[in-house]
C-alpha cells in the first residue's frame, strides 16, 4: 500500500466536480462593529480562491506544510466516491476531528486485536502441525523397527501415517498463511496511526492559528476603541470651551473682562494648564491619525480573520475531515477483509483435511483414504498368510510335545481324514453358487456394476428397475426433505440396501419402516449404481463433447450444443437420463421445502454421471473438468422441457 500526498490539485478539482458542496460547509462570518467596516467586508470566499488569502506570515507557513505535506494518505481501500454526506455531516459538526480521531483509535484496537488472534493462533497452528508430523514419522519408524504384524495391516498402517503426515502439513501451510495476515494487520494499524497522529498534528495547526487570528482581530478592536473614546473626550471638551467663550464675550460689556475669565478658568475649560486653541487642534490631528491607523488594522484584521475562518471551515477542514474518514474505512475494511480472508482459509484447511481423508477416486475407481485403508485390513487373510508361514518356519525343527502319530501297539490311533478333502473351497463355492440355490455362476440378476445395456436388454425393459423404485419410494418419502440427495445416508444402511438389491430386486419392498423413515440410505444407493456403472451414464466417447459444449458463455448456443449431445446418446442412456433428470426436475419443483435448486442437483450428480474419463492423463484433469460438468448438468436441468419434453407429451 503506497503512500500518496493530497495535494490542492484535487482538492481542487474534486470542487470542481461538485461545484456545489463548499458552500454548505459555509459558516458565519465575523460581524463588524463599526458600519463602515461591515459594509466594506468581503463576500465569503470559497476555497478555490484561497490561493490569494492575504494573512499572516504563520497562516502561510501552515497552508504551505499542508500542501506540501506527504503526511495524509490516499488509501487504495477507499473508494473516492465515498458518502459524501457524511463529509457535510461532520463538517457541520463541532466535534467532526476528535470523533473522527476516538473511532480511528477504536479502529486501531480493533485491528491490533485480530493481528495478536491471528499470530498466537499460526504458533498453535504450527505447533500442531509440526507435532503432528515428527509423530508420524516417528511412530513409522518406530514400526519398522519392531515386531509387529505384517500383511494388509502394515498397508494401511503406514497409509494412517502418511494421512498424518499430510494433515500436519497443511497445519504448517496455514500457519503462514496466518503469519502473513497478522504482519499485515499490524503494518495497517501502525500505518494508520502515524497518519492519525500527523493529520491530528496539521489540525491542531490550523485552529491554533485562526485563534491567534482571532485573538489580533481582539485586539485591534479594543485599540480603536481606546482610540475612539479618547477623540470623543477631546472633541466633547472642544465643543465644551467654545461654547464657554462666547458666553465670556457676551458678557464682557456689562462685568469686568478679568473676573469673567477667571471664573471660566476656575470652572474647567479648554484653557487649563495653559491649552489653547493650536495646541488643541494639534491633539486632535494626533488622535485622528492614529484612530485612522488602528481602523484600517482593525479592518485589515477582520478582513484576514474572515478568509482565514472561510478558508478552514470551507477548505481545509473538510480536506481534514476526508483524510481522518478515509484513514478510518481503510483500516476498518482492512480488517474486515482479512477476517473475511482468515474464514475463506479456514473453511479452505478443513475442506483440504477431510479430502485428505476421504480423497477422490482414482482412474481404476479406487480411493485410499483413512477409513477406506482401515477397512482394507484382511485379518482373516493376514491370520492365514501367518499360520502358513509360522508352520513353514517351524517345521524344519519341530518343537517337544506330545506326538500326533505312532505305531497302535502303543495306543497311537489312525489318523483323521482331512476336514476339506470331501468339502470344495468355500471361497469357489460362493463364487459359482448363486443366491437362489443354482451351483454354476450366474450374473443375469445382478444389479450393481453391470452394464446398463446389458442389465436393460436382459431385463427387456425401457427404464432400469433399480432406478425406478428408488426414484419412485424418493419421491413418495423425500421430496420435502432438506437436502435430499446431499445428505449421505448410513454406512451399514446403504451396504445392507445394495446387498439385498443385487440379491433380488423384486423382494425389497423400500415402503417398509426401515427404509422409508431415512430415505437418504436410498438416495444413497441410488448414486452408488450409477457410479458403479462400468461406463458412466453420460459415456466416456461422449465425456469430452459436454465439456467442451459446457464451456460455451453464450446460454443460448451452450444449450443447442448440449441439446445434441444428449442426442447423440446410446438409447438405453438417453431413456436412463430422461427419466433421472425427470425424476430430478419433480425434485427442483419443492425446492423451497428441499432446498435443492438446479444448481445444488448439478453438484451432486455432476461427477456422478460424468465419472472419470479413462482418456484423462489424471485426478487433476477430473478435478479440473468438475466445474463443466456441473454446468453442463445444470443447463440440461434448466431446459429439462426444452431437451426431452415432445409437444406431444
Amino acid at each position: 500500500m503506497h503512500d500518496e500526498g493530497y495535494s490542492s490539485n484535487a482538492w481542487q478539482n474534486s470542487e470542481q466536480s461538485e461545484p456545489t458542496s463548499s458552500s454548505s460547509y459555509r459558516r458565519p462570518s465575523l460581524t463588524s462593529h463599526d458600519d463602515s467596516l461591515h459594509s466594506g467586508s468581503p463576500q465569503p470566499r470559497m476555497s478555490s480562491d484561497s490561493g490569494g488569502i492575504s494573512s499572516g506570515a504563520k497562516w502561510r507557513d501552515t497552508s504551505t506544510v499542508l500542501s506540501n505535506s506527504q503526511e495524509l494518505l490516499a488509501p487504495e481501500l477507499v473508494e473516492t466516491t465515498f458518502d459524501e454526506n457524511i463529509l457535510r455531516a461532520l463538517c457541520d459538526m463541532d466535534c467532526g476531528v476528535p470523533l473522527l480521531l476516538d473511532r480511528i483509535k477504536q479502529s486501531m484496537v480493533s485491528c491490533r486485536e485480530a493481528s495478536v488472534f491471528l499470530k498466537k493462533r499460526a504458533l498453535i497452528e504450527e505447533e500442531y502441525g509440526k507435532t503432528l508430523q515428527k509423530l508420524a514419522r516417528t511412530t513409522a519408524e518406530v514400526y519398522s523397527m519392531n515386531d509387529g504384524k505384517a500383511g494388509t495391516f502394515v498397508t494401511a498402517w503406514q497409509n494412517c501415517m502418511k494421512v498424518h503426515e499430510v494433515l500436519g502439513e497443511n497445519r504448517i501451510r496455514f500457519s503462514q498463511r496466518l503469519n502473513e495476515m497478522s504482519e499485515e494487520l499490524a503494518n495497517i494499524a501502525k500505518e494508520v496511526d502515524k497518519n492519525r497522529k500527523s493529520t491530528k498534528e496539521l489540525a491542531t495547526r490550523y485552529e491554533r492559528a485562526l485563534q491567534e487570528s482571532e485573538t489580533f482581530t481582539d485586539k485591534c478592536k479594543n485599540r480603536l476603541d481606546v482610540t475612539t473614546e479618547e477623540l470623543e473626550r477631546l472633541l466633547l471638551q472642544k465643543e465644551g470651551e467654545s461654547f464657554k467663550d462666547n458666553t465670556v464675550q457676551a458678557r464682557a460689556g456689562t462685568t469686568g473682562g478679568k473676573r469673567v475669565i477667571g471664573k471660566a478658568v476656575a470652572k474647567g475649560g479648554l484653557l487649563l494648564k495653559g491649552k489653547n486653541p493650536g495646541n488643541i487642534q494639534r491633539q486632535e490631528d494626533d488622535i485622528r491619525s492614529r484612530m485612522s491607523a488602528a481602523s484600517d488594522a482593525f479592518r485589515k484584521a477582520v478582513i484576514d480573520t474572515q478568509a482565514m475562518r472561510q478558508e478552514y471551515f470551507n477548505f481545509q477542514l473538510p480536506r481534514i475531515l476526508r483524510a481522518l474518514k478515509e484513514c478510518s474505512d481503510e483500516i476498518d475494511l482492512g480488517t474486515q477483509y482479512h477476517l473475511k480472508r482468515y474464514a475463506f482459509l479456514f473453511e479452505s484447511i478443513i475442506l483440504n483435511d477431510g479430502s485428505t481423508l476421504v480423497p477422490p477416486k482414482d482412474e481404476e475407481g479406487h480411493s485410499i483414504g483413512l477409513r477406506t485403508g482401515t477397512e482394507a485390513i484382511d485379518n482373516r487373510g493376514d491370520f492365514r498368510t501367518y499360520m502358513q508361514n509360522y508352520a513353514y518356519a517351524h517345521s524344519v525343527s519341530p518343537r517337544g510335545g506330545p506326538r500326533r502319530e505312532g505305531p497302535s501297539d502303543e495306543g497311537f490311533l489312525p489318523p483323521l481324514s482331512s476336514h476339506n478333502s470331501d468339502k470344495p473351497n468355500p471361497a469357489l463355492s460362493s463364487s459359482v453358487t448363486h443366491v437362489n440355490g443354482h451351483n454354476s455362476p450366474d450374473k443375469g440378476h445382478l444389479t450393481f456394476s453391470v452394464d446398463l445395456g446389458e442389465q436393460m436388454a436382459r431385463d427387456d425393459v425401457e427404464i432400469p428397475p433399480i432406478m425406478k423404485k428408488c426414484c419412485d419410494a424418493i419421491e413418495k418419502y423425500g421430496i420435502n426433505l432438506q437436502g435430499i440427495y446431499r445428505l449421505s445416508g448410513t454406512t451399514s444402511k446403504v451396504a445392507k440396501l445394495k446387498q439385498l438389491l443385487d440379491k433380488d430386486l423384486e423382494a425389497v419392498n423400500l415402503d417398509t419402516q426401515e427404509w422409508s423413515s431415512d430415505i437418504n440410505n436410498v438416495t444413497s444407493v441410488l448414486k452408488m449404481w450409477l457410479r458403479e456403472l462400468p461406463e458412466p451414464l453420460m459415456t466416456f466417447s461422449l465425456q469430452q463433447g459436454f465439456i467442451e459444449a459446457a464451456k460455451i458463455e453464450n446460454d443460448r448456443l451452450r444449450h443447442i450444443r448440449l441439446h445434441e449431445r444428449v442426442n447423440d446418446l446410446p438409447d438405453p442412456n438417453y431413456a436412463t437420463l430422461k427419466y433421472l433428470l425427470g425424476h430430478l426436475y419433480r425434485i427442483n419443483q419443492h425446492a423451497s421445502e428441499n432446498s435443492m435448486t438446479n444448481q445444488n442437483l448439478a453438484i451432486v450428480f455432476g461427477p456422478t454421471l460424468f465419472g472419470q474419463s479413462a482418456l484423462t492423463s489424471g485426478p487433476s484433469n477430473s478435478i479440473a473438468d468438475a466445474p463443466f460438468q456441473n454446468q453442463a448438468i445444470e443447463t440440461i436441468l434448466n431446459h429439462y422441457t426444452d431437451i426431452f419434453v415432445d409437444d406431444s407429451e
